[in-house]
C-alpha cells in the first residue's frame, strides 16, 4: 500500500496514477506498506532515488543501517507490532530522507505510524518537511515503546506482588499446591516480558543510532524549529533505554527469586522423604532382627515378647523423630 501525505489538514491520500512521472504537490512524506512492484517502480521513478529491500532492512550492522549516499540519508532500525498479543515480532523499518522528501518503508502495520498519521492531519500537528515528518514518526514510535514498557512495568509489580506474598489463610496442602501452579505462571509472565523488552532494547538502539546520525549528517539542511524536537527525542530515548535496564534487573530478580522459591518446595519434598526413609529404617531392623525365627532366642518363650517387639518399633521410630526435632530440621 502506498499512502502521499502533505503534513497538512487534507491527510494521507493514497496513490492513484503509478504512472506520473512526478510526486503530487506539497508531498513531504511517502508511506510504503508491503509495497507492490508497481509502487515500488512508481516511488523511484517519482523520486529518483533507490529504495532498500527488505534483505537490506534486515542487515544488523551499523554500516548498513545508516549510511548516506548524495546527501540523502538510508536508515533502518526493528520494530515491535503484536506486543499486545503476548507473541511480540520485530520487524524492519527503512527511512529514506532528503531536505524535501521522506521515504518509509515498512512490511508490517504499526500503530505508531497511524498515530503519527492522523497527528499530521490536524492544523500545524508537525512542521510541513520532510525532516518534521520524520521526527513526528520517530516520536511516535518511541511514545509506542514508552507505553509497552509501562505495561510491562505494570506486569512485573503484579508479578512480584504475587511472588513474595504472605498469605496463611488458606489451609498448607491447598496453598501449596496454588503456589506451585503460581510459580510456574510466573515463570511464564516474567519470560514473556523478558522476550518484549529485549525486543523494546533492540528498537531503543537502533532509534538511538538513528537521530544523532540524522542531527550530524542533515546539519546543513535541519529546519531550525525541529532540532529543539531532536534533542528532546534523544534524550527521551536515553531515559528509556535506563528504564528498560531497570525493567531487565527486575526480571532478573524475579527470574532468580521464583526460581529459588520452586528450589525451596522441591527441597522441602526431599526432606520429607529422607525423614521419612530414615524414620522407617530401625523399625524395620527390628522387625527383621525378630523375625528371624532362631529355635534359641529368648524373647521367643516370654509372654509379652511381641508387644516388647510392637514397643521396640515404636520407639524405634520416635526416636529419629525426636533428634531431628532437636536439630532443628523438622
Amino acid at each position: 500500500m502506498l499512502v502521499l501525505h502533505s503534513c497538512s489538514a487534507e491527510g494521507g491520500k493514497p496513490a492513484t496514477d503509478l504512472t506520473a512521472g512526478s510526486l503530487p504537490p506539497e508531498t513531504v512524506w511517502i508511506d510504503l506498506m508491503k509495497a507492490e512492484d508497481d509502487e515500488i517502480r512508481y516511488v523511484e521513478r517519482a523520486t529518483g532515488l533507490q529504495l532498500p529491500t527488505y534483505e537490506s532492512l534486515s542487515e544488523i550492522e551499523s554500516s548498513s543501517r545508516l549510511r548516506s549516499e548524495a546527501g540523502t540519508l538510508y536508515l533502518s532500525t526493528p520494530l515491535v507490532f503484536r506486543a499486545e498479543s503476548g507473541e511480540p515480532r520485530a520487524t524492519p523499518v527503512g527511512f529514506v530522507l532528503t531536505p524535501k522528501i521522506l521515504i518509509t518503508v515498512r512490511f508490517e502495520p504499526l500503530s505508531a505510524f497511524a498515530t503519527f498519521a492522523e497527528r499530521a492531519a490536524r492544523p500545524k500537528g508537525v512542521h510541513a518537511s520532510s525532516v518534521g515528518a520524520f521526527v513526528g514518526v520517530t516520536e511516535a514510535m518511541v511514545d509506542r515503546m514508552a507505553d509497552v514498557l509501562e505495561r510491562v512495568g505494570a506486569e512485573l509489580d503484579e508479578v512480584s506482588h504475587r511472588v513474595f506474598r504472605a498469605d496463611g489463610t488458606e489451609p498448607r496442602r491447598r496453598r501449596a499446591v496454588k503456589e506451585d501452579a503460581d510459580l510456574r505462571e510466573a515463570l511464564r509472565r516474567v519470560g514473556r516480558c523478558g522476550d518484549l523488552a529485549s525486543k523494546i532494547r533492540d528498537s531503543l538502539l537502533g532509534i538511538g543510532r538513528i537521530v544523532p546520525y540524522v542531527t550530524s549528517m542533515a546539519a546543513d539542511w535541519l529546519p531550525g524549529e525541529v532540532k529543539p524536537h531532536l534533542r528532546t527525542l534523544h534524550q527521551d530515548i536515553v531515559s528509556l533505554t535506563d528504564y528498560d535496564q531497570h525493567l531487565t534487573n527486575k526480571m532478573q530478580l524475579l527470574l532468580d527469586a521464583t526460581l529459588g522459591l520452586i528450589n525451596t518446595e522441591q527441597y522441602n519434598i526431599i526432606k520429607v522423604l529422607t525423614v521419612v526413609s530414615v524414620v522407617g529404617v530401625p523399625p524395620t531392623l527390628v522387625a527383621s532382627m525378630y523375625g528371624m525365627n532362631f529355635h534359641d532366642m529368648p524373647e521367643l518363650s516370654w509372654s509379652y515378647g511381641y508387644p516388647f517387639g510392637l514397643a521396640l518399633i515404636v520407639l524405634s521410630a520416635i526416636g529419629p523423630l525426636i533428634w531431628f526435632k532437636l536439630r532443628g530440621w523438622l
